[in-house]
Parts: C-alpha cells; sequence; structure tokens
C-alpha cells in the first residue's frame, strides 16, 4: 500500500474532511501521529497532498517550488523521525494554482503544456533535495517523465523514483479529494490532458510513451471502474503497476457502509482484492491503514 495523506497549515488541528467519512487534513503535528499509526500496522509508503492557503495561490503555482513550502518542510520532518519511510510526493500544479488546473494556463484557457513541464521539473527538484524518495508526476502532460527525470540526474538524485500518473481518466470520481484540497478548476476542465474514460487504447501509448522515457513505475487512476485497463497495462510492461482507489471510491463504500448497506469490511477487502487480481502491485488507497490492520 501507499496512504494517501492531505496536509495542511491553517490552525493547529487536524480537520475532519466532510466528503470523505474518516478522513482528515492533518497538521504536520498530527500528521506525524497518523503516520506513526500506519508503520505499527506494516504500511511503509505515503504520499503527500497538500492543501495550500488561498493567499499563496498564483497563476504561475510558484509556490510549488518553494524550499521552505508546505510539503517540503513535511518531507524533511517525516524523514528526520523515520529515514525508512518511503515519501512519495505528488507533482502538478493544481493545489498551488488560482487557476486550480494542473498545468499552467494561457489567458485563452489553453494548458501550456511545455511551459508546465520546466515548473513541474522545479517542483520535483525542490522535493527531491527535501527528501522524497519517489516523485509521482500526476499533471498529464506530455513529455514531463523524461524531463523530470534529466532534471533529477542532473542534480545527483539519481535515486530518486519517478512512478507515472501514466492512465489517468478524467474522471468524476475525483470530487471529494478537490473538495479536500479545495482545488478544483476555476474554469473549464480537465478533459484536454486527462483521458477519455471511453478509451482504454490509449493508456497502452501512455505505458509505452512513459516508459521510454524512464519511468519506474506506471499508474492507473481511477482504480475500481478501470479494472480492465490495469489488466491491459500489467499485459503491456514489465514495470510494477500502481492503482489509486481515489476518493469517491472511497467515499462510495464508507458511506454506503455507514447507512448499513454493505459490511465495510468485507466490501473493501473484496475491491482491493479486485485491484490486486486486475494487476496492481501498489495500491494507493485512503483505506491502506485498515486493510493492513
Amino acid at each position: 500500500f501507499i496512504y494517501p495523506l492531505f496536509v495542511h497549515e491553517e490552525g493547529s488541528e487536524a480537520i475532519p474532511i466532510a466528503s470523505m467519512p474518516g478522513c482528515m487534513r492533518h497538521t504536520a503535528e498530527s500528521l506525524l501521529a497518523e503516520v506513526e499509526s500506519a508503520l505499527a500496522v506494516g504500511v511503509s509508503s505515503v504520499v503527500l497532498f497538500p492543501k495550500v492557503p488561498e493567499a499563496r495561490k498564483t497563476q504561475g503555482a510558484e509556490e510549488c517550488f518553494h524550499p521552505e513550502g508546505l510539503v517540503p518542510v513535511v518531507i524533511r520532518s517525516l524523514k528526520e523521525r523515520w529515514p525508512e519511510l518511503c515519501v512519495v510526493t505528488d507533482v502538478a500544479l493544481d493545489p498551488y494554482s488560482s487557476d486550480g488546473h494542473d498545468g499552467l494556463v494561457a489567458p485563452d484557457g489553453r494548458v501550456l503544456n511545455d511551459e508546465t513541464v520546466a515548473l513541474l521539473c522545479k517542483q520535483a527538484l525542490t522535493q527531491a533535495e527535501a527528501g522524497a524518495d519517489v516523485i509521482a508526476p500526476s499533471d498529464m502532460m506530455d513529455g514531463r517523465i523524461a524531463a523530470i527525470r534529466d532534471a533529477l540526474d542532473g542534480a545527483g538524485h539519481t535515486e530518486v523514483s519517478i512512478l507515472s500518473y501514466c492512465a489517468k481518466y478524467a474522471s468524476a470520481f475525483y470530487g471529494p479529494f478537490r473538495d479536500a484540497l479545495d482545488s478544483a478548476p476555476r474554469g473549464g476542465d480537465k478533459k484536454t490532458y486527462q483521458m477519455d474514460p471511453a478509451n482504454a487504447r490509449e493508456a497502452l501509448r501512455e505505458v509505452a510513451l512513459d516508459e521510454a522515457e524512464g519511468a519506474d513505475m506506471l499508474m492507473v487512476k481511477p482504480a475500481g471502474p478501470y479494472l480492465d485497463v490495469i489488466r491491459r497495462v500489467r499485459e503491456a510492461t514489465t514495470l510494477p503497476i500502481a492503482a489509486y482507489q481515489v476518493s469517491g471510491e472511497y467515499a462510495c463504500l464508507k458511506a454506503a457502509a455507514q447507512q448499513g448497506w454493505l459490511d465495510e469490511r468485507k466490501v473493501v477487502l473484496e475491491s482491493l482484492i479486485s485491484i490486486r487480481r486486475a494487476g496492481a502491485d501498489v495500491i494507493l488507497s485512503y483505506f491502506a491503514k485498515q486493510a493492513a490492520g
């Protein structure tokens, strides 16, 4: 498992996320306790997602590579306490952008691919220098894997791995996550750079490109509604495959269990087994700590 965790710096207490029952937006302090409890049941990898204050969001998303920003500070804190913890970091602009998109946005509304990739490299370097073990670009810009690999290697971070969000679909299941980070697009949608849910073959083209560019692991997102894609990707590459059981999947199961309509333990384990059966080597899930326990 990789355990997704939300962090914020607005106030001194962890904040419950209404659309994701049981999940919290952690402070740097409460995050330490949550990671400790995850390690206790055998979950040794986490991925960090920041809730950035509105005052620090800009069109240029400059906060994404600030060396004293929320994510680098949290990485250093985690690695200082648990050097063996595998820290994965998200690389994309949407938490830092006043436009709410994964890339820079032109005045006419186009997302600027190449200009974004240059910024993603700076973000990845900042995270690697803070101690990140795995860089996970979730932006879906073209050519960003090769550019990030070159940037990391050029700065001496040859041991830092890249987990590429290779087949990331323009899914309606991301809603609770965007609520948690307040990162929804302020205009338009993400269909020009995320994948069409009706298209499975495109995933294989993305696999070939990202593998050639130097990705160490490949991701399918979401997981449950795309088990067929996980299977196709598994058969197309020998690289490790990750699958992300996203916020909407989590919220559906939690809500049904709270209503007494489903047995939470049974349906969660069944859903995770199905993702594993489809071919995933690694699962990102908000149920990671529960399931491991």
